[in-house]
């Protein structure tokens, strides 16, 4: 054999098994020694000439478990993965070895499909340019942005979940970013080649959900007109994501266990399964364990997506971001022409407030404080923070229910039958009311806006789409 070729350490007391295993690696180009037992497997990782780039390990040997394997060598050999075979129907076996750190696991009887597709993927962890080839690019920036001790922690623990093919979960408060964390994990792991497809599973409806998920057979249904992939096979060999998946009925939780333990699926109208080789990243905003507790979400596919937990801080716990988050928003809402920025004292205004939308509630808030704003530049006026604790920054105040019931009694009458637009009806309703509080104001614009609830930019911005002008003296 080629003395570059990568080589793979095989632990498995069956003679038959690891004949099997060893013919199958070797006429994939690789160098294989093999070994019946944890004594043996121990002393061959010892040896100093050898550096293997994969092992691979029965989970029950006569003088111990292969889980021993699995944590010395995630252990000593941090760059070197090392994968389970695990008895048929033994899941839990795999989800154990996952937790210690395996790479990944295989089933017996061994598919000699899924274990080039695992043994290929493990290789490409640690793979080297070959002579002549370029090396690899160099990796773009992360997507969870910021330098906050917390964003910082995030991506050491996503630096090292992307070395595994363990499924994770993802938790974290709507708008925290759970599928950006979720790409950056397939970005960084060896599949990032290979699709990454995100799925919200409560957007999807009931009926649907397994043709959608699975595939269908030409004619196996009304309106199947073509055989169409789902999207186990659209992912294969990348990730699938699984966003929001605590919404799924537990009819369609029963399904996907199974795609998940048997790494199979079967089209709607086919008789026979296929193989698939993906790695699922879950993500919700509920607690999945108290799900379980209530029963709408089952125990047995809790235990299966739950492998590794990924938590995501909100953005309240790292203000600190707030710049790197801000400059990032208002790069890309701005253009090369008319840049984005911050007027004094808005950075502090943010910092003031909880974000309960966390970053998403961030953007939202930038790119609407941008209608109002002069020029791109965003002032503390042009926010709208509900809640805030800001003092000389905080938004005016709304108007008093007495000037409201003054402004609704102003209200023109409304007509026995509908206008031809509704919009410039709704136009001249409140073109009328702000008329009538400049008026009442003496066309003072910073009173008529505390009288009608906005801020002085939201006044000014609707004088000039409404297109209303201050009489001449």
């Amino acid at each position: 054999m080629n003395a570059r070729s990568p080589r793979v350490l095989v632990v498995d007391d069956e003679a038959d098994l690891r004949e099997l295993l060893e013919l199958t690696l070797l006429k994939m180009g690789l160098d294989v020694d093999s070994a019946a037992t944890l004594g043996e497997a121990r002393a061959l990782l010892a040896t100093a000439e050898r550096e293997y780039q994969l092992v691979l390990t029965d989970m029950r040997l006569p003088d111990g478990l292969g889980l021993e394997l699995v944590r010395e060598v995630t252990a000593a050999y941090k760059n070197t993965p090392v994968a389970v075979v695990t008895a048929f129907g033994s899941a839990d076996n795999a989800v154990i070895a996952l937790k210690a750190g395996a790479f990944d696991y295989i089933s017996k009887p061994v598919a000699l499909d899924q274990l080039r597709l695992m043994v290929q993927s493990a290789l490409r962890l640690n793979a080297a340019p070959a002579a002549g080839q370029a090396p690899a690019a160099t990796p773009t920036a992360s997507r969870l942005r910021g330098e906050s001790a917390v964003i910082q922690a995030l991506r050491a623990q996503i630096a090292r979940l992307a070395r595994s093919m363990a499924p994770i979960a993802i938790h974290g408060e709507s708008g925290s970013g759970k599928e950006l964390a979720a790409r950056e994990i397939h970005a960084q792991s060896s599949r990032a080649a290979q699709p990454f497809i995100a799925v919200n599973c409560g957007a999807i409806p009931e009926a649907l959900m397994e043709a959608e998920f699975f595939g269908y057979r030409k004619g196996a249904f009304t309106g199947a007109a073509d055989e169409r992939d789902g999207f186990f096979q659209a992912a294969n060999g990348g990730t699938l994501m699984l966003d929001e998946v605590a919404d799924l009925p537990l009819a369609m939780q029963v399904k996907l266990l199974r795609a998940i333990q048997e790494r199979r699926v079967r089209k709607i109208g086919a008789t026979a399964e296929e193989p698939v080789d993906v790695r699922i990243i879950s993500a919700t905003h509920k607690n999945l364990a108290q799900c379980v507790e209530q029963g709408s979400f089952r125990q047995d596919l809790f235990y299966r997506l739950n492998v590794i937990e990924l938590g995501l801080p909100p953005l309240r716990e790292r203000l600190d971001d707030l710049p790197v988050l801000t400059g990032a928003i208002l790069e890309r809402l701005g253009t090369f022409e008319h840049k984005v920025v911050l007027g004094p004292g808005v950075l502090e205004a943010l910092r003031g407030y909880s974000f309960p939308g966390n970053v998403r509630e961030l953007e939202n808030i930038l790119e609407r404080a941008l209608a109002f704003a002069d020029d791109g530049v965003i002032q503390v006026d042009d926010l709208s923070l509900k809640g805030a604790r800001m003092a000389e920054a905080a938004p005016l105040p709304l108007a008093e229910p007495a000037a409201v019931a003054a402004a609704a009694a102003a209200m023109p009458p409304q007509p026995d039958t509908l206008p031809s637009s509704l919009p410039d009806y709704l136009n001249q309703i409140e073109r009328d009311i702000i008329l009538r509080a400049l008026a009442q104001t003496q066309f003072n614009r910073t009173q008529a806006a505390q009288l009608l609830g906005i801020s002085f930019r939201q006044l000014r911005y609707q004088m000039q789409k409404l297109n209303i002008q201050e009489p001449e003296a």
